[in-house]
C-alpha cells in the first residue's frame, strides 16, 4: 500500500492537534464501499511478542471472512500518550505495517475512533486519509459524545451525538456484551459502517478484522 506523507511525526502536542483540525476538512463521509472483497483490520499492542510496541494489518476476505495476509511491525512509539491525540502514538506503525501489503483492502477496520473525536480526526480518520482507503472506527469506549437507551438485542445502534450533531453510534453486536462505538473514518457514510460492522462481527462483539488483527499485534497470529 502507498503511504502518502501529509505530514512530520516528530511534532509537539500543540502542533499535532493543529494538524488533526486542518486534516479534519480532508475527511470524506461519502460512502465508497459498495461491494468490498477484502476488509482488513489493524492494531496496535503496546508489549508485543518480546515487550516491543507491534502494529499488524491483517487482510480478510469479505463476506466469508478467512484470513488472507498478516503483516506485524515492531518499533518504538515516541509520541507519549495523550488523550485524543493516539494517532500520532500508533499510526506511524500501523502504516508501516500497512504498507506492507501486497493486497490492498476495499476497507480498513481500525481498533480506535473515526470522526467520533473531539477535533474529528481519529485514528480511523488519519489512516483513512493517507493511505486514501475507505476506513471505519471500532472504538470499544466512548471519547466524546453521549447516546440513549441502547437496546439489548443484537443488530440495535443508537446515534452517538455531542454539541456538533451526530459523530458517530453505539452498536450492540453481542446480546448481553457491552457496546462498541462506530463512526465514519474516511470514504464512508455512518449507516454503512454499521451495516459492514455487524456484518463482520458474526457472534462475537468486536469485528473479526480488528479481532485477528489484535491477535496478530500480540503474536498470537503469526506474520506471513
Amino acid at each position: 500500500m502507498r503511504v502518502q506523507e501529509l505530514h512530520p511525526w516528530d511534532v509537539s502536542p500543540e502542533e499535532a492537534e493543529a494538524i488533526q483540525r486542518r486534516m479534519a476538512s480532508m475527511v470524506s463521509q461519502k460512502n465508497c464501499v459498495e461491494y468490498p472483497r477484502h476488509i482488513a483490520g489493524v492494531d496496535v499492542s503496546v508489549y508485543g511478542v518480546r515487550g516491543v510496541p507491534m502494529a499488524a494489518a491483517v487482510v480478510l476476505t469479505y463476506p466469508d471472512l478467512k484470513m488472507l495476509e498478516v503483516r506485524a511491525v515492531e518499533g518504538e512509539m515516541k509520541f507519549p500518550y495523550r488523550p485524543g491525540l493516539l494517532s500520532f502514538r500508533e499510526a506511524p506503525l500501523i502504516l508501516a505495517a500497512c504498507e506492507q501489503l501486497s493486497t490492498t483492502p476495499d476497507l480498513i477496520m481500525v481498533d480506535g475512533q473515526g470522526f467520533a473525536h473531539p477535533r474529528r480526526l481519529g485514528l480511523a480518520c488519519h489512516i483513512g486519509v493517507i493511505l486514501d482507503v475507505p476506513t471505519i472506527g471500532c472504538a470499544k469506549s466512548i471519547l466524546c459524545g453521549k447516546h440513549a437507551a441502547l437496546g439489548e438485542v443484537e443488530g440495535n445502534w443508537t446515534e452517538l451525538i455531542d454539541d456538533a450533531g451526530v459523530i458517530g453510534a453505539a452498536v450492540r453486536t453481542k446480546a448481553g456484551a457491552k457496546p462498541i462505538y462506530v463512526s465514519v473514518g474516511h470514504k464512508v457514510d455512518l449507516t454503512s459502517a454499521v451495516s459492514l460492522t455487524l456484518k463482520c462481527c458474526r457472534g462475537r462483539r468486536l469485528p473479526e478484522p480488528t479481532r485477528m488483527a489484535h491477535l496478530a499485534a500480540a503474536g498470537v497470529i503469526p506474520a506471513t
